[in-house]
């Protein structure tokens, strides 16, 4: 897909394009002079279809009309952006690719897309509002199709994409009259423009590995299959890779990492990628790490058929921070990054591991297992403890597909935050805000503890039904010690079950974009 920038000498009802996207608030659609424009070019069959369809800008209303000729657009699609009050940036991204998805529904090649004023209240807004653009044109085009076969496959058409501003403190475009035509913004912020541009262009490469990191099925989507990709994003991008089988790890004391290994004929692999800067001495070293169970399937505490089928995407943290590290070479991120993932699969065998067992974790305490579907967190807690002793981070934040109960808690759509440093929480929080991520902070209640209490070990690894994304993030945070430290339960968000906005059915990538807009300033 190719971006390009129309310069100020254009007129927008000349734009040769098969299709011109047109946002409109809410209440302002008669007096919009772009909408004046087209309709005027239209000899009125714009102002008549918008009162033969009750189109008045609501947020999620669409209504596409066919120019015959009339204009240098085959189509005119209308986005209804709600109340200019209610007006999110993340609107951008959806309504972006909602146009894409049009374009595509129809075969065509070319995409104007113009989002007026957006942007007079807000700081930053040429650079935001050209990333949200171009994430939101290659989300939406975005889909898994590796599987499909002959017609079945939904080819993307789209090429070429004209993202058109209109940025603030330019000069409004006069009234429509019979002699009037609306020109293209004038260039003053368009360098910040296509800055954010290409900002938009990594963020959304890195959701999209991501996606396809967590979409491809798990027979395939090995542990072994997991480290060959982080090689080659070793490779790709210059940062250091580590690989650790079995044998090291065992080495290394991860008792509780290596027993949820057990059951599975697929060897464990422990991923550790670095990134650092170049030429420049880091802010801060920060580890990421993503749960990485490749399938679950619940192990003897064995899940069901139906609560099975998608736990494919069990491995959502290990593919968000993968995604991430692929571009923060390319995004020149200040700090040192560790990326670490701790693969498995979590399966019954007569070699897995039981209930009732004791196991050793890689920091000495002991665990006493209670489930052994609440295998993440024995994972992630080898996998911190590795991350303390060997590279001792300023800032440790794990991403995981921990727990149903979170879902339940906040729905399909949002993470919960849990954390030991307030003001860390409160960057992630807002890093997720401005990336248009929906997360939301979680308590980690000393008195819920008791449900952790084991009679023959320091820690049983499963609390009661009551709470329960709240005694995960408890326990993991036995194991943090002082070291500052963010947990992200991403169950609900790792997958769409429909399609919505910049997101296709099945994996959304999600944490990515938290995890970019919180390493990398936006001034890079």
């Amino acid at each position: 897909m190719q971006f390009t920038f129309p310069t100020d000498d254009q007129d927008l009802t000349a734009l040769r394009v098969d299709l011109c996207a047109v946002l409109v608030f809410d209440g302002e659609c008669q007096e919009s002079p772009l909408v004046r424009a087209l309709d005027q070019a239209l000899s009125g069959l714009l102002s008549s279809m918008l009162e033969e369809e009750q189109f008045s800008g609501k947020k999620s209303q669409c209504l596409t009309v066919h120019t015959h000729g009339k204009l240098g657009t085959s189509r005119i699609l209308l986005l209804g952006a709600g109340k200019r009050k209610d007006f999110q940036w993340s609107d951008v991204r959806f309504m972006t690719a909602r146009a894409i998805r049009t374009a595509n529904a129809s075969r065509g090649r070319s995409v104007a897309i113009v989002f007026p004023d957006l942007a007079k209240e807000w700081r930053d807004a040429a650079s935001r509002l050209g990333q949200f653009m171009a994430e939101g044109a290659l989300l939406g085009a975005y889909q898994f199709d590796r599987y499909r076969t002959g017609d079945r496959k939904r080819p993307n058409t789209v090429a070429q994409v004209a993202l058109v501003p209109w940025l603030p403190g330019e000069k409004a475009p006069p009234p429509p009259d019979s002699d009037s035509v609306v020109r293209l913004p004038c260039a003053a912020s368009r360098p910040s423009f296509e800055r954010g541009a290409t900002r938009g262009v990594e963020v959304a490469r890195g959701v999209m590995m991501a996606r396809d990191l967590v979409n491809e099925g798990a027979s395939e989507m090995t542990p072994t299959r997991l480290a060959a990709i982080a090689e080659q994003i070793g490779r790709d991008q210059g940062l250091s890779v580590e690989i650790l089988g079995p044998d090291e790890c065992s080495e290394l004391g991860m008792g509780l990492y290596l027993a949820v290994a057990r059951g599975s004929d697929e060897e464990p692999r422990f991923l550790h990628l670095t990134y650092t800067p170049k030429d420049r001495a880091p802010r801060r070293r920060v580890v990421i790490i993503g749960k990485s169970v490749t399938f679950d399937s619940g192990g003897l505490s064995i899940k069901t058929s139906e609560g099975m089928m998608d736990m494919k995407m069990d491995m959502g943290g290990g593919a968000a921070v993968l995604g991430t590290a692929s571009v923060l070479q390319r995004l020149d991120c200040p700090d040192e990054v560790h990326i670490l993932c701790a693969a498995t699969e979590n399966m019954p065998s007569g070699s897995a591991y039981k209930l009732g067992d004791v196991l050793r974790s890689m920091n000495g305490k002991t665990v006493e297992i209670t489930n052994t579907d609440a295998e993440g967190r024995l994972t992630l807690v080898d996998a911190v403890t590795y991350a303390i002793n060997k590279i001792k981070p300023d800032e440790i934040i794990d991403l995981a597909t921990l727990t149903g109960a979170c879902t339940v808690a906040l729905g399909p759509h949002i993470a919960g935050v849990m954390s030991n440093d307030q003001g860390m929480a409160k960057r992630v929080l807002d890093a997720a805000s401005d990336a248009g991520e929906d997360m939301w902070q979680l308590p980690l209640p000393d008195r819920l503890m008791d449900m952790l209490k084991s009679e023959i070990a320091d820690l049983k690894n499963c609390g009661e039904r009551m709470g329960g994304c709240l005694t995960a993030g408890l326990f993991v945070k036995e194991f943090v010690g002082d070291t500052s430290w963010v947990h992200i339960d991403m169950a609900g968000p790792v997958q769409a079950t429909k399609e919505w906005g910049h997101q296709a059915k099945g994996a959304t990538g999600f944490g990515v974009s938290t995890l970019v807009e919180l390493l990398v300033p936006r001034a890079n």
